[in-house]
């Protein structure tokens, strides 16, 4: 009886395959490799393993749920823990913000009450100008971003420029329908700056990183870690009093500002129209013209004297 040879034999050391089996699986292999490429992939190919994944994903599905319900048992307990602590910081804060609101309310009272005392008048606020930022133009040497406002909008250069935290900058070049904002961070930015609690002043320069630092303060000013940072109208470029940052040192021991605008990405901005004070020495001042007939009182009349004079007696 004849011995038939199989594809594969055992031997002493194992099962091997015939080596034109491996070869044939090898080219099959490249050319099915070859074959599912992009660019050479056969269409009846393509729509037959199409049909099998319309087939399979069904059925994967329909497996997958129980095990990925079980996958997700620990993340959505551990996501329900971490709710609660978050609810309960929550409501702690709410209820600080209700006091806070309650002292502001009574403060707000309280000046209206000093402003009428004072016949204060305080100037009217502008409507604030709602702007997107289009453009990024920082780069190592320039720190500032294009927002789509311009004169049309009532955009004019100097306006100062801020997001929901704080002061970004202010405007410097002003179109039709755009304008440029030369942000704090900017090696060209100098704003007048001072300390909420203690009024220390300072000028707050940039220096193209992310924290200004303070420069211009006094040998021993009265400034802290962490002492929120405001602008002081002093150099009559931004209006007193917006919300620029807290103050820290730095590892040199140099007075530097974290800014508040870095809390939130500067893609909704606000730009606030603010008038410079004018200097009374380049406005002229008007002196009413003498009229040209002076009045019988001073002059007199045939009929009448003129008036005696008062220091004299005649």
């Amino acid at each position: 009886m004849a011995q038939h040879r199989s594809a594969r034999w055992q031997g002493d050391d194992g099962v091997r395959f015939a080596p034109a089996l491996t070869g044939a699986c090898i080219i099959i292999a490249i050319v099915l490799t070859f074959l599912d490429r992009p660019d050479a992939r056969l269409e009846p190919l393509a729509a037959m393993r199409a049909a099998f994944n319309d087939l399979a994903a069904p059925v994967l599905e329909l497996a997958a749920r129980p095990l990925r319900g079980v996958a997700n048992t620990g993340p959505w307990w551990r996501n329900q823990l971490e709710l609660a602590e978050e609810n309960r910081e929550l409501r702690l804060r709410a209820s600080e913000l209700r006091a806070w609101r309650d002292v502001a309310l009574s403060l707000q009272e309280r000046n209206a009450r000093y402003r009428e005392a004072l016949n204060l008048q305080a100037p009217a606020g502008a409507e604030r100008i709602t702007a997107w930022t289009v453009a990024d133009r920082s780069n190592a040497f320039v720190q500032s971003r294009l927002v789509g406002a311009g004169a049309d909008a009532g955009v004019r250069t100097g306006y100062p420029a801020v997001n929901i935290y704080g002061l970004i900058g202010r405007t410097v070049e002003v179109g039709r329908t755009s304008s440029r904002v030369l942000l704090l961070t900017d090696l060209n930015s100098r704003v007048a700056v001072m300390a909420d609690r203690s009024n220390a002043r300072a000028l707050l320069l940039g220096d193209n990183t992310d924290y200004p630092r303070l420069d211009f303060l006094s040998h021993d000013p009265d400034l802290l870690e962490g002492d929120r940072i405001v602008t002081s109208g002093d150099d009559n470029v931004l209006p007193r009093g917006l919300p620029v940052g807290q103050a820290f040192l730095d590892r040199e021991g140099r007075w530097r500002v974290a800014l508040y605008s870095d809390a939130a990405p500067l893609d909704l901005v606000w730009i606030w129209p603010f008038d410079a004070v004018a200097d009374p020495e380049a406005e002229p001042v008007a002196i009413p013209a003498l009229p040209e007939t002076l009045p019988d009182s001073v002059t007199g009349t045939p009929d009448q004297p003129a008036a005696p004079d008062t220091e004299t007696g005649q």
